[in-house]
């Protein structure tokens, strides 16, 4: 079901349809800012992102441009990543400054490292000497790190305190977040000893000390954390927040469930859109760029698929004399790709998710051997009763089955030991599994059908 909302005198779907698109494109064309303005205001800023991401290149690029167009950072961190390096491009350094100092430092953080070197630099430039020092050191640390998420703004307070002197130090700090769910307890070195509900806090008497009601943190996320590591963290403690800590185990910044989130989803279409071959294709990318972007990995593609057809070449003349198995050899290749896309589906989650360790190993390609035995039988029974239903022809029946069975066999082991294999040499088994899987199946089934068969009714 559509949501509608109305702006000014106009009823707006929120899906956005043509007309009212058609009808944005043209008011931008006009410059007409009243308009403009007014319907953006009117609308919620994922709503206004949406809106943008719809509009096409040219449009999107003229609302930029218009001089008393001043986008909202909420808006523009509502919009998909590809968009953001787009619009960065377009606004001047002053502008990215005016959306960085209106944004936590983490999203802040997320923005400017989308930027070039010689505009980074320049937006750098025009933010206080305090906001300046804290992002530089945030891009000091690796892409993929907890410091890459971690916001500094939080709240902390000595152990020692009283919650009545808490109560007023919150009142009074005029640079503390808007909002905080927990007060960090820190140490005279500033090192976090527990965590405090802001709720408890109102709700004890003012001269109970912190440290008294405080509860242990029970863990603490190092700056230098893997993000995928911190996803995992929050999930087997149930956080809602965690202390981010340095070298020193001093307390430099916090990570919210919110952004946990974010991470894990953002890993998550990551993993999907390596499986497929596109990478971080966004669906607002230009022609040419996803063209380039898919162009390697068809590529592989292509050079795999003549590897199989170079197995199947091998056996030509026995094809051309017994024609049924060219009908027949296209169900063992899908039923062993199929199944290896399975198990390899299965163990980059798994991966993705540390369940996978030396210590059941061993255990895990154990069951996937039972496991493609087991479905190897199922299928085998099943592809052989049609196939002599339908040519008629034991051997033929007997061959589908032995081939069956060989190449399920083979998608469950290699659909595990491709994917941990390339972990080990520190490829991304989302990225590459899926073209290695496929291959070794494709031949497999292939050299396993034709193989046999060539014996079978050959020889």
């Amino acid at each position: 079901m559509s949501l509608v909302k109305s702006i000014g005198k106009q009823k707006v779907n929120l899906d956005f349809n043509k007309d009212f698109i058609n009808l944005l494109t043209q008011k931008i064309k006009e410059k007409d800012t009243i308009f403009i303005n007014q319907t953006l205001a009117d609308l919620h800023a994922a709503d206004v992102a949406d809106l943008i991401e719809n509009l096409d290149t040219d449009s999107r690029n003229k609302l930029i441009e218009i001089e008393t167009f001043n986008i909202d950072p909420e808006i523009f961190i509502e919009l998909n990543e590809s968009l953001q390096s787009e619009v960065l491009v377009l606004l001047k350094p002053e502008s990215v400054a005016k959306i960085l100092r209106k944004l936590e430092s983490d999203n802040a953080l997320q923005i400017l490292e989308k930027i070039d070197e010689e505009k980074k630099q320049k937006v750098l430039d025009k933010l206080t000497p305090q906001d300046r020092f804290l992002l530089e050191e945030g891009l000091s640390f690796p892409e993929d790190s907890a410091a890459r998420i971690m916001q500094r703004e939080f709240t902390a307070v000595p152990s020692d305190w009283t919650v009545g002197q808490t109560i007023d130090y919150l009142r009074e700090n005029k640079e503390l977040p808007e909002e905080f769910l927990e007060i960090f307890i820190v140490d005279k070195n500033f090192k976090p000893i527990g965590t405090v509900p802001s709720s408890r806090v109102l709700r004890t008497p003012r001269n109970s000390k912190m440290n008294s009601i405080m509860r242990e943190i029970p863990v603490l996320i190092s700056v230098n954390m893997d993000k995928e590591e911190v996803g995992l963290t929050f999930e087997n403690y149930n956080l809602v927040s965690a202390g981010v800590v340095n070298k020193d185990n001093k307390l430099i910044g916090m990570i919210t469930a919110d952004d946990v989130v974010t991470v894990v989803q953002e890993e998550a279409e990551e993993d999907v859109l390596r499986l497929a071959g596109v990478g971080d294709e966004e669906i607002t990318d230009g022609v040419f760029k996803k063209t380039k972007r898919r162009f390697s990995w068809l590529l592989l593609n292509l050079f795999t698929a003549v590897i199989a057809s170079v197995v199947i070449g091998f056996f030509q003349e026995d094809i051309e004399k017994v024609v049924a198995l060219a009908v027949l050899m296209p169900i063992v290749a899908s039923m062993g790709g199929n199944a290896g896309m399975q198990t390899l589906a299965v163990t980059i989650r798994a991966i993705a998710k540390k369940e996978i360790s030396s210590g059941n190993f061993y255990k895990i390609v154990t069951k996937e051997f039972v496991i493609g035995i087991l479905n190897g039988i199922i299928f085998a029974i099943i592809s052989a009763a049609v196939v002599q239903f339908w040519f008629k022809e034991l051997n033929l029946s007997i061959l589908i089955a032995v081939a069956m069975i060989l190449n399920m066999i083979v998608a469950g082991l290699f659909g595990i030991l491709v994917p941990v294999s390339l972990k080990k040499f520190n490829i991304d088994p989302a990225l590459a599994s899926s073209v290695f899987v496929t291959t070794i199946t494709d031949v497999i089934g292939f050299l396993s059908f034709l193989g046999i068969g060539s014996f079978f009714f050959l020889n």
